[in-house]
């Protein structure tokens, strides 16, 4: 810091100057608010203000039936996952990207990898990424790169997440890949592009054939989903989201991403990567093997600006597979599945039709119109899904929800 110099008078006159602005001041002018304006009561102390802030909390109303997905899921978590993971060695605000970080953050790391290699059939995984839509985004950067930039333009389904296509898009921009979008088919040039990437269920929750294309194959998959359904294993890059696993729902995050792929292409992978090896006592050691961000290595041999894997989060999803088990993980992934299956059946004897042919646990209805049908089951204590336009809407089932209130959203409807 000693060349550090505060901004002097001149300076600040020179910034306000290019602004066109006379003072500090000028630079508030905007904001429509005034001090003397806000009602702020008296100081409490604190258990006033811990009574005052309960009785605000008991005015929202939380105790809703959820059938709302997405991307986002009400999942079970088990107590003690949270327990474990804010344990003083684990919560820290430290980023734990250098060399020297403890062997038993490298080790949750690596079994965090395994896991996710395991779960999406893919050879290697990454320490974890900021979100899908990131992941997905890089993840076309990724191919780029494989293709040695021979290839700008990126062919994706039109089916996935809306807010996974305006991060790409805007990923794509500032590297100048052109996209272009695809329904159902895949054009006869496909060699023309980088990458084709699908969503495993799609957004809208029907389950597409996985066909590798004469390109770069990247599969975003629910890992929800893949307790019960085949490994994408055709694809050279398959990227998601983590949150099924444990995460909190916080009100659409922040969550983590993932980012595996074939041992090929390890290479051309962003973020890091931990391995295990021996030390020189021939004792088990964990070491980041890999990293690839431009802190560590020549700027333009970094193949992403990704500055932090989501530690904590992965943690958390880590503890939560190793909690569940091989057998839990699949019986949590058979019970969303039935009961969103007993939804729709129901839901169709009742005169509204689902417009899927195969889902995991959600699916797309048809109403005459989706504002009053949400409004209604709202008035019910049901969050009856995710409006897609006037006459659609998506519906999501996990463990969480009840054949009780399956019974009662069938009811409301």
């Amino acid at each position: 810091m000693k060349n550090f110099i505060a901004h002097t008078d001149d300076i600040r006159l020179e910034m306000l100057k290019e602004l066109s602005l006379n003072s500090i001041e000028d630079l508030f002018i905007q904001v429509p608010i005034k001090l003397k304006e806000f009602n702020i009561a008296q100081p409490l102390s604190e258990l006033e203000t811990q009574r005052k802030i309960k009785a605000l909390a008991r005015k929202n109303k939380t105790e809703y039936s959820c059938f709302m997905g997405g991307g986002v899921y009400n999942k079970f978590i088990p107590a003690c996952i949270n327990y474990i993971a804010q344990r003083f060695e684990f919560l820290t605000a430290y980023t734990p990207y250098q060399p020297e970080i403890s062997q038993g953050t490298l080790q949750i790391i690596y079994e965090y990898q395994t896991m996710i290699a395991r779960l999406t059939g893919m050879d290697i995984a990454n320490a974890s990424m900021y979100d899908a839509a990131s992941a997905c985004a890089e993840a076309i950067l990724m191919a780029h790169r494989i293709n040695k930039g021979k290839k700008s333009k990126a062919l994706i389904s039109d089916k996935i997440n809306p807010e996974y296509k305006d991060v790409i898009k805007t990923y794509c921009w500032a590297q100048n890949i052109e996209i272009e979008w695809f329904e159902n088919e895949l054009p006869e040039n496909i060699a023309d592009f980088c990458s084709v990437l699908v969503q495993y269920p799609d957004y809208y929750g029907e389950i597409p054939e996985l066909n590798k294309p004469d390109t770069t194959y990247i599969v975003c998959a629910n890992l929800s989903s893949l307790s019960i359904l085949k490994p994408p294993a055709e694809a050279d890059i398959v990227v998601g989201d983590i949150q099924p696993l444990g995460i909190s729902m916080s009100f659409g995050g922040p969550h983590a991403g993932y980012m595996a792929c074939k041992e090929a292409y390890m290479r051309q992978m962003p973020g890091r990567l931990v391995g295990r090896t021996v030390d020189s006592e021939g004792n088990q050691a964990f070491t980041l093997t890999i990293q690839t961000r431009e802190q560590h290595i020549k700027r333009e041999k970094a193949t992403s600006n990704i500055c932090s894997n989501q530690s904590l989060i992965a943690l958390s999803a880590t503890i939560y597979l190793s909690l569940l088990g091989e057998k839990g993980f699949v019986e949590t992934g058979i019970l969303s599945a039935n009961l969103a299956h007993a939804l729709s059946k129901m839901l169709n004897g009742k005169g509204i039709k689902t417009l899927n042919k195969n889902f995991f646990n959600e699916f797309v209805i048809e109403v005459n119109d989706s504002d009053k049908f949400l409004e209604n089951l709202k008035a019910e204590g049901i969050l009856g899904g995710i409006k897609l336009d006037r006459h659609h809407i998506l519906v999501c089932t996990t463990e969480m929800n009840t054949e009780e209130e399956i019974i009662n959203y069938v009811e409301a409807v």
